[in-house]
């Protein structure tokens, strides 16, 4: 089974780097970058901008071997992992989410893509109209949220724990 993460219009180069660890860690197969959110550099560290290094050195090395691929819209991302079987799931507060530890890949399924959104806007509705699952985490303080690179880290350790995606 393939796991995937969509990255669509993550503000934070330092976010970026973090989800590039935690993608590691969790044995995504790849990773879709989508709108302006910051790709990684083949540039010399010296050479690269600032946002690049801010990526660069929080991925800790993770952004030269997790394999990714950028998108400015993300509707050819959805396309192609339609056409390959893979459900899309998105990670955000809906009328229509369930809790992430309720999650069932779909039977006929290949594989699961995880959509995390914008940092202070979220995913947008239009987008969310086209997922299959729509996720959320539980929250019990004031805030209601938290940062976009430490939703990814518990919804994307729990995807993974499934023997349905096939990573343990």
């Amino acid at each position: 089974m393939k796991f995937y993460l969509i990255l669509h219009r993550i503000r934070s180069a330092y976010n970026v780097g973090s989800m590039f660890r935690t993608a590691d860690g969790i044995g995504v197969d790849k990773i879709f970058l989508t709108g302006f959110t910051q790709r990684p550099s083949d540039k010399e560290y010296i050479l690269q901008t600032k946002a690049e290094k801010m990526l660069s050195k929080t991925a800790l090395g993770a952004d030269k071997y997790v394999p990714w691929e950028g998108y400015k819209n993300i509707s050819a991302v959805f396309s192609r992992l339609k056409k390959e079987k893979i459900e899309i799931v998105a990670l955000e507060q809906d009328e229509k989410s369930i809790d992430y530890r309720k999650f069932k890949l779909k039977k006929g399924m290949k594989g699961v893509a995880l959509l995390v959104g914008n940092e202070p806007k979220g995913v947008d509705k239009r987008i969310l109209k086209k997922c299959d699952t729509i996720i959320e985490i539980s929250m019990h303080g004031q805030k209601n949220s938290l940062n976009v690179a430490v939703a990814l880290g518990v919804a994307g350790y729990s995807l993974c724990l499934f023997d349905d995606i096939g990573k343990i």
